[in-house]
């Protein structure tokens, strides 16, 4: 995974930062297992991509590993979920867009404060 080129003041970051990252974090590590778990063709990359890191997916994903966060993952994660935001897409529920964006926001932060151990393991158990 890349490396923070600079120290990022996680005390100021909002919501919305920590769960844009988080979101290219999770889809970047979605794209790395697919590969190296031998899918080739470009569109079983994509479709199988698609498939993984979508909001029903990622509300999933956040009930395989809820019960091994700690208090402050689960604080992070429940801002992110608790972010009004007025948009939902169109193959999701208000509950799992909800959801997502928690776990997306616990990726951004977890990437951000430089714990990549710590997203190596949760990602594992999702996958």
């Amino acid at each position: 995974m890349l490396e923070l080129q600079q120290n990022f003041d996680i005390k100021t970051a909002t919501t919305d930062q920590l769960s844009f990252v988080g979101d290219a974090v999770y889809s970047l590590l979605v794209r790395e297992k697919l590969c190296f778990i031998g899918k080739c063709r470009s569109n079983d990359l994509h479709t199988s991509s698609a498939k993984k890191v979508k909001a029903n997916a990622q509300a999933n994903a956040y009930l395989k590993i809820k019960d091994i966060l700690t208090s402050t993952e689960i604080s992070i994660y429940k801002k992110g979920r608790n972010a009004h935001n007025n948009h939902t897409p169109k193959n999701a529920t208000k509950c799992d867009y909800h959801s997502a964006t928690g776990l997306e926001t616990l990726f951004g932060y977890l990437y951000l404060t430089n714990q990549n151990e710590r997203i190596y393991k949760l990602f594992e158990i999702i996958f």
